[in-house]
């Protein structure tokens, strides 16, 4: 292997999925690093102008074989967390973020951009370029350049110990839940579950070598048992398990070693003290200073604003759901593990209808294929199948082109579920889109989801996958954040796609797709069921729109109880203090929470988007996005026309093409005209007073 050349270091297109190994991740970063450092040495000389060419574009330039590389790594880890790729990426991860830490913290780096944002060539720049500079001006503050040479080492030890106690945050987590395994051996026990979960449940025990139907923590296992199963002690048992993952409890063979307790204490600690040396009073006040709210207040008076707004609602939806768990199901000790079961089951008393009647119309050829008819609707573009080495064989690879064949970019579709791979849904970016010398570098991304892969065989075939609503409306959440990244027109990398978006319009786009998952014309073209064949029936699709706002109040406050408990533990909270983390989660759940969950759930030791993601005192986001992302969809329903292509267009160039080139408030403003309200956002909820 050492005579071979590396693939890791293989630039000239698409990733070498087919050839990179855990073996090449040491010595291609290693050689990444050491060229990124010499790169840096000479564009600080004295001797290199501190022009865009002589040195910002040719350290954006410089360093992006790093991140390339790096990127490869770390989605390799987060969808293959195999012993041996988790140890590559453990080992190098260290110098990766020293090197970035060093980076942040150089102060002739610093000079020159400053030197730059004064000299009169910079008004001569474009708006991009211009807005990089500004931001690379900005995040040098943010990132202790400015500090005394003393503290910076010290500085540098915080930010790498972050990065590895958020990779271990996220690892527990993983092996916590692949760790649980309920093995059930009475078919009667799962009474109540759908064909399909208990199908699912069979091949698990199958491949697993046991008799019986094997339960599990992910997802499309879980799920359906907490929504279906008649078994009230099932579901106590499988809630009990997931909500003590990665916790101090024995529940389900965890281990004490995936305990992420003192990891959230370590890391709660070191953003206390890395703000402190920059300056501000916490965490959340310097989280604050690349997104849209001014000041961690702002954002508590935003979520408060809209808990008070829900919080009737949700009042009523908890009064409604325990009335009927009592008079209808015999349960008069309402707990935790019953609210899914008890929804579903007034669900379909209030509107007969159930996710588990719809679940087999969403069949996933028809439902990519309606995807993209949306994406080339709305957008003008066209989605095809591509090739491409991938990281394993469920993955497939797009491409989208303009109407007269012009590649704009590409991207991977890794659905399933597997023990391998991390929890959750997100968007990557493998490539970002750039000019270069012989033309357009196109975008590339990745788009990861964990559903349920098919399952069983009608006439010696597999049958399609089919998927709830709800994923669906995940996978054109995700598929938004790649358009964000797919159709920037952006040339310089600092601002092109997501790059340099504020954290709390990044949103923005993913919550904008979610909307045309309700619209009956594509639905109708997106569904064909997986025995007959037949489109969703317009008469279940009324019913689904009857019953869309569903409890929307008690989901609204369950994510502004995430987004309150986020902003408070970052905006002052003392690890060190006489109050628990617990005990602060407490006081928000007294809040706004409707239902309040046991004493001992831990919640916090699986909250990865704030200890093993990059959502820390920005969890809020989702919420205020979503406000943007309400708003801007309203501008099609007041046209009239979900496709209406003008507005397409305006939505395409000033918002998706621009990137992060210009602030996401004057995006918007572009877009719609006007600042954004919050109208938009309670009508679609249902949560407008009467």
């Amino acid at each position: 292997m050492s005579e071979a050349p590396n693939p890791l270091l293989d630039f000239t297109d698409l990733p070498r999925f087919d050839l990179i190994q855990p073996a090449h991740v040491k010595p291609a970063i290693g050689e990444l690093l050491a060229a990124g450092r010499t790169l840096v040495e000479k564009l600080t000389a004295e001797a290199t102008p501190a022009t865009w060419d002589n040195f910002a574009g040719a350290l954006a330039l410089g360093l992006e074989p790093l991140s390339r590389a790096w990127g490869v790594v770390g989605h390799l880890h987060a969808v293959n967390d195999v012993p041996d790729w988790r140890a590559a990426y453990n080992e190098m991860l260290p110098e990766v973020s020293r090197f970035y830490a060093e980076l942040g913290q150089n102060l002739k780096l610093f000079d020159k951009y400053r030197a730059l944002q004064a000299s009169p060539a910079y008004a001569t720049l474009s708006r991009e370029r211009q807005k990089i500079v500004a931001n690379e001006v900005r995040d040098f503050r943010l990132s202790g350049a400015a500090l005394p040479e003393e503290q910076k080492p010290r500085y540098q030890a915080i930010v790498e110990e972050l990065s590895q106690l958020a990779a271990r945050f996220a690892e527990n987590l993983l092996d916590a839940t692949n760790a649980f395994a309920e093995i059930v051996t009475d078919r009667a026990l799962l009474a109540g579950l759908p064909d399909y979960a208990i199908e699912a449940a069979r091949e698990a025990a199958q491949q697993a070598g046991l008799d019986g139907w094997k339960l599990t923590l992910h997802a499309p296992s879980y799920g359906p048992v907490m929504q279906y199963a008649d078994n009230r002690a099932l579901r106590a048992r499988l809630y009990r398990a997931y909500a003590t993952r990665a916790a101090e409890f024995a529940d389900g063979g965890s281990k004490p070693e995936w305990d992420n307790t003192p990891i959230i204490q370590r890391m709660l600690e070191l953003r206390g003290e890395e703000a402190r040396m920059l300056g501000f009073a916490h965490f959340a006040e310097l989280s604050l200073q690349s997104k849209m709210a001014d000041t961690p207040a702002q954002a508590l008076a935003f979520l408060r604003d809209l808990a008070a707004k829900a919080r009737p609602f949700a009042e009523q939806d908890a009064a409604e759901l325990k009335a009927f768990a009592k008079d209808h199901l015999g349960i008069a000790d309402f707990q935790p593990w019953d609210a899914a079961y008890a929804a579903e089951k007034l669900l379909q008393a209030r509107y007969a209808f159930s996710e588990q009647e719809v679940k087999p119309y969403f069949t996933e050829p028809k439902v990519i294929a309606g995807l993209f008819q949306v994406i080339e609707s709305l957008f003008g573009v066209r989605v095809k199948p591509d090739t491409a080495p991938v990281w394993h064989e469920d993955v497939r690879f797009y491409r989208i082109e303009t109407a007269d064949g012009q590649l704009v970019g590409q991207f991977y579709l890794d659905l399933y579920a597997r023990e391998t791979k991390r929890g959750g849904a997100w968007m990557d970016e493998a490539r970002s889109r750039r000019r270069t010398d012989g033309g357009i570098q196109t975008p590339i991304a990745y788009l990861n989801c964990n559903f349920s892969r098919p399952v069983g065989e009608v006439n010696g075939k597999k049958r399609p996958a089919t998927f709830t609503h709800d994923e669906v409306i995940t996978l054109f959440h995700e598929t938004g954040h790649g358009l964000h990244h797919l159709l920037t027109r952006g040339e310089e990398l600092g601002v092109s796609g997501i790059h340099g978006v504020e954290w709390d319009a990044v949103e923005l786009p993913s919550q904008f797709m979610e909307n045309y998952c309700w619209e009956w014309p594509v639905l109708e073209g997106m569904t064909a069921h997986v025995d007959t064949h037949e489109p969703l029936p317009r008469a279940l699709y009324d019913k689904m729109r009857a019953a869309k706002n569903f409890q929307s109040g008690m989901m609204t406050v369950h994510q502004l109880e995430f987004a309150l408990f986020d902003m408070r533990l970052y905006g002052g909270f003392d690890p060190a203090g006489k109050q628990s983390v617990l005990d602060l989660l407490s006081e928000v759940r007294a809040e706004v929470a409707v239902l309040t969950p046991p004493a001992w759930h831990r919640f916090p030791q699986s909250f990865s988007h704030i200890f093993g993601g990059g959502y820390a005192a920005g969890y809020y986001s989702y919420k205020w996005a979503e406000v943007l992302s309400a708003d801007a969809y309203a501008a099609f329903e007041e046209s009239g026309d979900p496709f209406d292509a003008s507005v397409g267009q305006r939505f395409l160039d000033e918002i998706l093409s621009i990137g992060g080139a210009r602030p996401a408030l004057e995006s918007f403003v572009a877009f719609r005209g006007r600042a954004p309200t919050v109208d938009a956002l309670l009508r679609h909820s249902g949560m407008i007073s009467k």
